[in-house]
C-alpha cells in the first residue's frame, strides 16, 4: 500500500447511507474517488482512496 504523501488532500461527502471519499494530488490536481457505506472508518476510506489515486497517477504516467 502506498504511504500517504504530504501533498494529498482528502474530501468526504456523505449522502444517506453512503460516503464518497476523494483523494486529490496537490501537484497535478488529479483526483480519485471511492464510494463506501457511511459506517466505514475514515482511515479505511483514506487508504482505499489513496490506493486508487496511486493507480490513477501510475496510469497517467504509463506505468499501469
Amino acid at each position: 500500500m502506498p504511504s500517504r504523501p504530504a501533498d494529498v488532500y482528502f474530501e468526504f461527502v456523505s449522502h444517506g447511507a453512503v460516503v464518497k471519499a476523494t483523494a486529490i494530488d496537490a501537484h497535478s490536481g488529479c483526483e480519485a474517488s471511492i464510494v463506501a457505506p457511511s459506517t466505514s472508518a475514515r482511515a479505511t476510506l483514506e487508504q482505499a482512496a489513496l490506493r486508487k489515486l496511486d493507480y490513477v497517477l501510475k496510469k497517467h504516467r504509463g506505468e499501469a
